[in-house]
């Protein structure tokens, strides 16, 4: 963290790539991303569940960019209701991916026994990137509450 900032204050324009727990935003949209992209670029089947990997994966990327943009901007203000709310979403987030990444692992495991090797590869990596992007929420929802208790 820098030594600039304190843990009682949120960061604004570059100062969320230096500050914890900001500098998880750029690794969040990227395994989030990948997740997207290697569920997406093979056929969706079976729908329900890879249904609500889509929609976690859409909507952890969408709400991560503009929480992005909302802290870059200095939208919020300083006030310890955005920590608050950081700390809603990212522990939100931290949940909807850990769901989607014991679902996708749960498909990965079904289509194994199919013999789809490219599928199965495919969702092998997908389920790698959920569960770092798990972990990149938690630890983002933890320092997030961290700073809240500061503020």
């Amino acid at each position: 963290m820098a030594a600039t900032q304190s843990m009682g204050t949120l960061p604004s324009g570059g100062g969320i790539c230096t500050t914890v727990p900001d500098i998880f935003y750029l690794p969040e949209l990227v395994f989030g991303g990948l997740v997207w992209i290697l569920v997406a670029s093979i056929h969706v089947e079976p729908q329900n569940p890879l249904g609500w990997v889509m929609f976690v994966s859409v909507f952890c990327f969408v709400m991560t960019f503009l929480w992005l943009i909302i802290f870059m901007a200095g939208c919020h203000r300083n006030s310890s209701r955005w920590a608050a709310a950081d700390f809603a979403y990212h522990g939100l987030a931290a949940f909807f991916y850990l769901s989607a990444g014991v679902i996708l692992a749960y498909i990965t495991i079904v289509i194994k026994s199919t013999g789809l090797v490219k599928i199965y590869r495919t969702y092998i990596s997908a389920v790698v990137f959920a569960f770092l992007a798990t972990l990149l929420y938690f630890l983002h929802a933890i320092f997030s509450a961290i700073r809240w208790k500061h503020f």
